[in-house]
């Protein structure tokens, strides 16, 4: 379940990226979603209402699937980095801590 739910998550947030860069900015940005993109399909003042409303709908639906990942995700337990335990170790052991040694002070001969 919760993996299925990323993948929908991980497409989500790429089509509201796409979404996001296709729009025009107040200083021109990448201005792909004017009419002459569209081909004549749309005015522009239509074709800015699409992507504001596409922009609201994928915003709507990025922020409850984080939280239901993120309720989902509130009982387990974090997983270590695969680097921080030692060969042979258990997943979910922490790496034993090597002990240093000591160093005495010298002291100049004069």
């Amino acid at each position: 379940m919760t993996n299925l739910l990323l993948v929908f998550f991980l497409l989500v947030t790429l089509a509201l990226i796409g979404v996001i860069l296709v729009q025009r900015s107040e200083g021109g940005g990448l201005g792909i979603g004017t009419s002459q993109g569209m081909g004549g399909f749309m005015s522009g003042r239509g074709t800015a209402n699409l992507l504001t409303r596409t922009t609201a709908v994928l915003g709507t639906i990025f922020m409850a699937l984080a939280l239901v990942l993120a309720m989902l995700g509130k009982g387990q337990a974090p997983r270590g980095s695969i680097l921080d335990m030692p060969a042979g170790s258990p997943p979910g052991a922490a790496a034993p801590a090597t002990p240093v040694a000591p160093v005495a002070p010298t002291v100049p001969n004069n």
